[in-house]
């Protein structure tokens, strides 16, 4: 893991140095207005319904940092950087930073078959295809052309392993999407490892995890407006 100014020293930041790291919370970052923090597959990023769903990042967060707010959010199964606020005008300056989308992410995935690159001269391709909840089968989305809100990923393959038939891809989601990169892989013909929701059931078996971690974050911090960059290397 790692944090440096965009543009600035290899070493982290002054503010970086913050309290000692509490137990079950992985703290990337902490100063007085910004919190990152890489979220372990399996925790929630806020409560759930139900006594059972409470333990969550959020929780763990405001536990050590009591004026932690929740600024976006990460699946359940999907491990990484997400960043908290640290009070409400920290968190409007962060929320501002996401509208105006001023705020960038790159996912690491590993998806089921050999997936061609694009033929682009940049290799990077672009899935297009517009999002909705699927009520009556819910947290799913499903792509709809009539109703669906647009919805843009941005995607490159970084490899192939021709034993395993899986695809190693780079991902920028340009919107945010619920399930955006799950669904929009699947619509591809090529769902992400592992994954419960969207992978075919004899192709989730063969790890016990989402193989989907955010890996990068690149933001302007809330209070001071100096470009920030975080990397977390994938755990696959």
């Amino acid at each position: 893991m790692s944090a440096v100014a965009a543009g600035g020293p290899e070493s982290a930041p002054p503010w970086s140095a913050g309290p000692p790291v509490p137990p079950g919370l992985q703290v990337v970052h902490a100063d007085d207005a910004l919190l990152v923090f890489d979220k372990p597959a399996g925790l929630l990023a806020v409560p759930g319904r139900g006594e059972d769903k409470q333990d969550c990042l959020a929780a763990r967060a405001q536990a050590a940092f009591p004026d932690a707010l929740v600024v976006h959010r990460l699946d359940m199964a999907t491990s990484g950087l997400i960043v908290m606020a640290r009070g409400p005008a920290a968190q409007r300056a962060l929320n501002l930073g996401f509208e105006k989308r001023q705020v960038h992410k790159q996912y690491v995935a590993v998806v089921q078959g050999l997936l061609a690159p694009p033929e682009t001269d940049d290799g990077w391709g672009l899935i297009d295809l517009p999002l909705i909840l699927d009520w009556l089968n819910r947290p799913r989305s499903i792509v709809d052309h009539e109703q669906g809100r647009p919805s843009r990923t941005r995607w490159r393959v970084l490899a192939h392993d021709a034993a395993a038939g899986t695809t190693r891809v780079l991902l920028e989601p340009v919107t945010g999407r619920s399930h955006q990169l799950r669904v929009h892989l699947q619509a591809l013909g090529h769902p992400i490892v592992g994954d419960p929701l969207y992978a075919p059931a004899q192709e989730t078996g063969s790890t016990s995890r989402l193989l989907l971690h955010a890996q990068r974050l690149a933001l302007f911090h809330p209070a001071t407006g100096m470009p920030m960059v975080f990397d977390s290397a994938p755990p696959f």
